[in-house]
């Protein structure tokens, strides 16, 4: 599960706000996915940028997130920790590319519960989510 802290939040909000400000989005590519762009918001690189630096190794980020360990030395270990980083595990990327973790859904309404993990628009709506149930839990410790 997510690391609650302030850089986290932030990153999600400054995803989402990109998103709605109409950053190319594409479910099927590494750089411009769920994961893609959350990763975009972390390192500042771009899509591209994101892409090269895994020589176009990664196909999907929650197959990779499945069989992730440490120390594999695979061209995207780096970009698993520096998800870790700012406090997201590789479950945390398994359930923001298909938006389902179910205490960030248990937040939304009931039928805005089903979200479509590929939709620009639904994605925004679960990393808002996402960045309130931290920010709660940040106040509530």
């Amino acid at each position: 599960m997510a690391r609650t802290n302030l850089q986290l939040v932030d990153v999600l909000r400054t995803t989402a706000a990109r998103l709605r400000s109409g950053a190319r989005y594409e479910w099927g590519h590494m750089g411009r996915c769920n994961a893609g762009h959350v990763v975009q918001t972390i390192t500042g690189q771009d899509a591209g940028a994101i892409v090269r630096s895994v020589d176009f190794a990664l196909d999907e980020w929650s197959e990779h997130a499945r069989g992730y360990c440490a120390g594999t030395g695979e061209k995207v270990e780096h970009l698993f920790l520096t998800m870790r980083e700012v406090g997201l595990d590789h479950e945390d990327v398994m359930n923001l590319e298909y938006l389902c973790d179910k205490k960030v859904l248990a937040r939304l309404p009931q039928e805005k519960r089903h979200l479509r993990h590929n939709q620009r628009d639904d994605v925004i709506v679960y990393l808002n989510a996402m960045a309130d149930m931290l920010e709660e839990e940040l106040k509530a410790s």
